[in-house]
């Protein structure tokens, strides 16, 4: 089983960029091991999370110490990554620019926002 519970509260340390919500359920999606869904019932918000270490596993953004503080974990190893899922018909793709980080035991996260020169926006998923 994927590090981030299959069904929890999420509470973000700051809203998401462009988004007023700051507390979200996340829950699993049957039959897709790491792929969540994310939702906040007000203002009415629903995306897709992916679990980095299922998709993405070469994926290891640096996490400041910061966040790390601000997330109540000690050391990076501790966090599970999750990564915006942005399915269309032609491709999907997952944001590496700016992932969710969360503690998976207390469901506090944020989202960081790296260099999209070195993390694209849009990197299409392997089959």
């Amino acid at each position: 089983m994927s590090t981030a519970q299959a069904s929890r509260e999420l509470s973000f340390t700051a809203p998401m960029p462009g988004l007023e919500a700051s507390d979200f359920a996340l829950r699993g999606i049957d039959g897709a091991p790491g792929l969540y869904a994310m939702e906040s019932a007000s203002p009415r918000i629903r995306m897709f999370l992916a679990e980095a270490a299922v998709y993405v596993p070469d994926y290891a953004p640096a996490i400041p110490r910061s966040t790390l503080e601000d997330l109540g974990l000690d050391r990076a190893e501790l966090v599970t990554t999750l990564v915006v899922v942005n399915p269309t018909p032609e491709k999907t793709t997952v944001n590496l620019a700016a992932p969710i980080v969360l503690n998976p035991e207390t469901g506090r996260c944020t989202q960081l926002l790296l260099d999209s020169k070195e993390y694209p926006l849009r990197a299409e998923l392997s089959a």
